[in-house]
């Protein structure tokens, strides 16, 4: 893939940020009542999932959209096939086109490079640098979700640039190598050396290393927690702050959440068990402290952490059972579970305005952590 230096973000990203600077233009003149809310006039057009009562009609519209766009299951497709599919982010914008949104841009500037990921071997990483950012601004490693066999850190662009807007740090989206091509746990060693990479060559990239913090999105939510295990086990500085949003966190494909939202979309059980079978080496590797988080990982000394969970969502008891582990072994956790949305809704925030809250919520304790 060739360099990317700078580029336009992404349609829904780009209305998003002009709700937010209206909402806080809004608020100072007390006319917040007058500003249009993320997808206001996005509908569905069906019934409710029989899975989700409770969804939100935004949030409703956007897994309409992506079934209309990727009617085929993925877990009945080969992992290469399914990486060329339509994404929630593709969803988003279509929606946004149909209701002929035309947002501006924002000032975010993209590059890349490549690194030594695990072995030596060469990865990519995505940066994401705010303009105005300071010269030793902070950094946030983003490890992207896709169940380690699909995404990217463009799939996933949203958040990244989303969190380099509303917190002013550098944002470094790790293109960690996918199954069945690379088995665990090479996506987590993976993950662990650009994590490295950051903390002994932040300044190369205008960041100041001792202000990083790791951010992911489901499986990339439980690899930020097992690189911060890593680093404290490994003699390297630890992050200042973990934000783990719907994340892995255990090896139960039966707890309530699973039940309940077996069928699910646009994350499931079939898919689930397909992320597993690519992934895992053996059914062993999901008893491993790196994936059973819950079960069996030491998570004492580990720095404040924040999670996100999403009530429709197969993950949602690993958020909890995971916040309740990391108190009981003295880390200090920040919960907020959103009601009515699926998962992957953190990075829909242009049109479900529940990710916009918690796309609010993150950026407000990564601040502090940087502070």
């Amino acid at each position: 893939m060739k360099n990317i230096h700078v580029k336009s973000i992404s349609d829904y990203v780009k209305v998003s940020f002009v709700v937010i600077a209206a909402l806080i233009i809004s608020l100072s003149s007390c006319q917040d009542h007058r500003i249009p809310l993320p997808g206001q006039g996005i509908q569905p057009t069906g019934p409710k999932p029989a899975y989700a009562p409770s969804i939100d009609p935004q949030m409703q519209a956007v897994i309409e959209e992506l079934g209309r766009l990727n009617p085929v299951p993925l877990y009945t497709l080969t992992p290469q096939e399914a990486r060329t599919k339509p994404s929630v982010k593709d969803a988003v914008n279509s929606l946004l086109d149909k209701n002929k949104i035309t947002p501006p841009k924002a000032n975010v500037a993209i590059s890349q490079r490549t690194i030594p990921g695990f072995g030596g071997t060469p990865i990519r990483i995505v940066v994401y640098t705010p303009a105005g950012a300071a010269s030793s601004a902070p950094v946030i490693v983003y490890l992207h979700g896709g169940g380690w066999v699909i995404a990217s850190p463009e799939v996933y662009e949203a958040s990244s640039l989303a969190l380099a807007q509303n917190t002013g740090a550098v944002v470094v989206s790790v293109d960690y190598r996918l199954a069945p091509e690379n088995k665990f746990p090479t996506a987590h060693e993976d993950s662990y050396a650009a994590y490295k990479w950051v903390k002994e060559n932040a300044s190369t990239i205008g960041g100041n290393a001792s202000k990083v913090a790791i951010a992911g999105e489901s499986a990339g939510g439980n690899m930020a927690i097992s690189v911060s295990m890593m680093a404290r086990d490994r003699g390297l500085g630890l992050p200042v702050h973990i934000l783990s949003v719907y994340p892995v966190a255990n090896n139960d494909l039966f707890t309530d959440s699973y039940n309940l939202f077996a069928n699910a979309m646009p994350l499931n059980r079939p898919l689930i068990e397909w992320f597993v079978d690519k992934y895992f080496r053996t059914l062993a590797d999901g008893d491993s402290p790196q994936i059973s988080l819950v079960d069996v990982a030491d998570l004492r000394g580990l720095p404040p952490t924040t999670i996100i969970g999403a009530e429709i969502d197969p993950l949602q008891a690993e958020g909890r059972l995971l916040r309740d582990k990391l108190q009981s072994q003295g880390v200090s956790v920040t919960y907020q579970l959103y009601s009515g949305v699926t998962h992957e809704f953190f990075g829909t925030y242009a049109v479900v305005p529940k990710a916009q809250q918690a796309q609010e919520l993150a950026a407000i304790q990564l601040r502090n952590a940087f502070n």
